[in-house]
């Protein structure tokens, strides 16, 4: 059942609050992290495999036991999960290294965070919902937003490679937006993670294998801003940590916190990867992009608060149908309600 709130006592909230934070924040390390490897000579093909890699491993039996009683779910669902693997997880990942590469991790991930405009849109020319006014105002306010962000008012260079990968990597989430709020699929939400990694393994492996996909290792010390690191702990921190870790806090905070909360929390994520960012990697914009990454996020809230309905549990919420009708009731006729019995009677 998806949940818009949850009633459960300020003890075990604040423990969601705890969890969906522990996942924005681990999430938001990703992207400094495989900066740091691309910097030592790795390609961001190389850093999304040894990601998808490790989380996929370390979630595998969590993921089974999920699944027990459940294995026909899968068999109907099996193209979800396909495709949830290479948009939601391969394609937003691969997307976000790539373009971590020319831009700052801040801003690449705030131009990704747009995606429950992209969203709106979708589902308008889809499927015929038009966004309320509400919503229109926070695109809007986003739009604008991103134009400070990218200092195109301040005559800053713009590199549009690193925009187009941040706005690919904002079309694979809003897939995991999309695909995410069906609940048709009867698939436990760690359940679905796992299935997504492990279709994401094997699609990334093939196109490395077949040449398709450039992928290059390096053994050399990943060179931080606070210290340097050998290139196996950056890999484990990133798979287990800024993956598994994220993944499974980020469910357990959400069955606490309801769909809806915990979307908002999952926001700090930009703010842990700017504050990652400057920590590791001394990458801080200036004041006119801090207020475009203000204003970006202000919208997506604005945008958020615009949304008609929550999408399952585990998961950041998407703009999706409105709720359907209620059933009309039948009337009875004056002689078939004589005939209905009274409660208790």
């Amino acid at each position: 059942m998806t949940a818009l709130t949850n009633d459960a006592p300020p003890s075990a909230l604040a423990g969601g609050l705890g969890l969906a934070l522990a996942s924005a924040a681990s999430f938001g390390l990703s992207g400094s992290l495989a900066r740091g490897l691309m910097d030592a000579g790795w390609t961001a093909g190389a850093a999304t495999l040894a990601r998808v890699v490790i989380a996929s491993t370390m979630l595998l039996l969590p993921g089974i036991l999920a699944m027990r009683g459940r294995w026909g779910a899968l068999r109907t669902a099996w193209r979800t999960v396909v495709a949830y693997g290479v948009f939601a997880v391969a394609g937003a990942q691969l997307f976000y290294f790539l373009a971590v590469g020319h831009l700052d991790v801040g801003i690449a991930l705030l131009i990704e965070y747009t995606a429950p405009i992209a969203v709106v849109l979708y589902l308008w020319v889809r499927r015929g919902h038009k966004p309320g006014p509400l919503t229109v105002v926070g695109a809007v306010i986003a739009v604008f937003g991103m134009v400070l962000l990218l200092n195109v008012v301040g005559g800053g260079t713009v590199s549009l490679a690193g925009v187009g990968w941040a706005l690919g990597a904002m079309v694979g989430a809003s897939v995991y937006f999309v695909l995410s709020s069906d609940t048709s699929t009867g698939l436990p939400p760690i359940a679905l993670a796992t299935g997504g990694l492990l279709v994401a393994t094997v699609v990334l492996g093939l196109a490395a294998a077949l040449g398709v996909l450039p992928v290059v290792f390096s053994s050399d010390t990943v060179r931080l801003v606070p210290f340097d690191a050998p290139w196996w702990s950056v890999v484990l921190v990133l798979g287990a940590v800024s993956a598994a870790l994220a993944y499974v806090t980020g469910i357990a905070g959400t069955r606490i916190l309801g769909a809806r909360l915990a979307s908002f929390v999952a926001l700090m994520e930009v703010v842990a990867a700017a504050g990652f960012a400057w920590l590791l990697l001394a990458q801080s914009p200036l004041p006119i992009q801090w207020l475009g990454a203000g204003l970006v996020l202000a919208g997506v809230v604005v945008v958020k608060l615009g949304e008609t309905a929550p999408i399952i549990d585990g998961a950041v919420p998407a703009i999706i149908a409105p709720p359907a009708p209620a059933p009309k009731r039948r009337v009875l006729s004056k002689e078939r309600r004589a005939k209905v019995p009274v409660d208790g009677q």
